[in-house]
């Protein structure tokens, strides 16, 4: 190894997006390689708003693999870390920073010592897929870091190994996991159906419930799943492969109708499997139902759909919208209901894209507790609101996939020594 001397480090800093799946993964064939039992679709969010940052370190001076996510120390001993980094270790090509005076051949890495911090700018746990960004950027920075020649669909067998869902942050727009056949799970991997212009339309707001950890993990729900629900049998072999064609349909053709319904029903069936599981689980809770009601009658009052719900092991909802002009109708209803806290102004309430609250007419408290009902309540029907039952709101978009990040500043780790800034 060039550049003998022990004080070099040589660092890489990545971000990527996490995704909200349309067509749900839920249950796997095999736990250890992390293949599912039916193929999926998600939306991948724009990174400006929701995303994993991680810098990657390599040193002779590190003496063990070592990682911190959001800022503190974790144990890189569980399996999946390990897979993750002994899959893209055995990938590494030879490197030479001729600056530096550094050169890594291949059977050097076998020898290096990684850092890893890594840094989610939403709640981890919480149902919004940490997990699937963070194991998806840590894969996509070791790759670049390690000078890995493999495509992203390639890497994305490698997130897989990590968290199911990252496989589907390795790319941007609109992602399809395949489920495969081969045992070994090497054809299990993502694709693109197209990028993020292309139905650049949509608008999702999140309405994040609550940002706490949920009390039964994605992992242990499907193992249960799997093991005692039926339905999960019948939606992974009948329902699911029809679903999957018709949502690229939709997509190729930005039929929003056909789009909305699937994506309801897709996330009403998965919900209906953590119930038809036993013992039962619940991750959605009144607040979710509420928003799922308020969406149905609007969607059935206007004769044809204008937002799709969707909602992922945990009770926050993933609201997407037709256009800007929908999402301004439907964020003025959802502050209609679920008003923020009197301690709460309304500018901390929504975060990501807070251009939105301009074209709603919503810059302050006063605007909120000015919104008339919506039309669709019938003049009889006393409209209960819900004041603080909603954490606060995300204003987002379809976005890119992951990318390098060129600007030391936002590295996590010192370039000196290695360890978080």
């Amino acid at each position: 190894m060039a550049g003998e001397s022990h004080n070099w480090v040589l660092m890489v800093s990545a971000q990527t997006p996490t995704n909200i799946a349309v067509i749900k993964y839920w249950g796997k064939s095999d736990e250890t390689l992390i293949l599912p039992v039916n193929d999926s679709i998600s939306v991948t969010l724009d990174p400006g708003h929701l995303c994993t940052t991680t810098t990657v370190a390599v040193s002779p001076s590190f003496e063990q693999d070592r990682m911190w996510l959001n800022g503190k120390e974790i144990s890189l001993s569980g399996g999946r870390y390990q897979n993750c980094l002994r899959e893209i270790r055995s990938r590494a090509s030879e490197i030479e920073d001729k600056k530096k005076g550094i050169r890594i051949t291949k059977k050097d890495w076998g020898k290096l010592h990684l850092h890893i911090a890594s840094y989610n700018n939403f709640p981890t746990a919480a149902g919004l897929a940490s997990s699937a960004a963070g194991f998806a950027c840590l894969v996509f920075a070791l790759a670049k870091l390690m000078n890995v020649k493999e495509d992203e669909s390639q890497l994305s067998a490698i997130a897989r190994q990590g968290s199911g869902s990252a496989c589907r942050s390795l790319f941007g727009g609109f992602v399809k996991w395949i489920m495969g056949k081969e045992e070994n799970g090497s054809d299990s991997l993502a694709v693109q159906l197209a990028d993020e212009k292309h139905w650049d339309d949509l608008v999702i707001i999140i309405a994040v419930v609550s940002s706490r950890q949920k009390e039964t993990s994605s992992t242990s729900g499907m193992r249960e799943s799997v093991d005692t629900s039926l339905l999960l049998q019948h939606r992974a072999k009948e329902v699911v492969p029809k679903r999957i064609s018709q949502m690229e349909e939709a997509i190729k053709n930005q039929d929003f109708p056909s789009f909305a319904q699937l994506t309801c029903a897709d996330s009403n069936q998965f919900h209906a499997v953590c119930l038809d599981t036993s013992p039962p689980i619940f991750y959605m809770n009144d607040t979710s139902h509420r928003i799922i009601s308020i969406v149905e009658k609007w969607n059935r009052f206007e004769e044809t759909p204008q937002v799709a719900y969707t909602f992922d092991a945990g009770p926050n909802a993933v609201l997407i919208a037709r256009n800007r002009k929908t999402a301004t109708l439907l964020l003025q209803r959802l502050l209609y209901y679920f008003p923020p806290n009197p301690d709460t102004d309304v500018d901390s309430y929504i975060i990501g894209d807070k251009s939105i609250l301009k074209d709603a007419g919503l810059e302050g408290r006063t605007d909120v507790e000015a919104l008339p009902p919506p039309p669709e309540i019938k003049g009889n029907i006393s409209s209960q609101k819900y004041q603080g039952d909603v954490s606060y709101f995300i204003c987002t978009r379809p976005g890119r996939g992951p990318v390098l990040l060129s600007d030391e500043s936002q590295a996590l780790l010192n370039r000196e020594t290695g360890l978080p800034n």
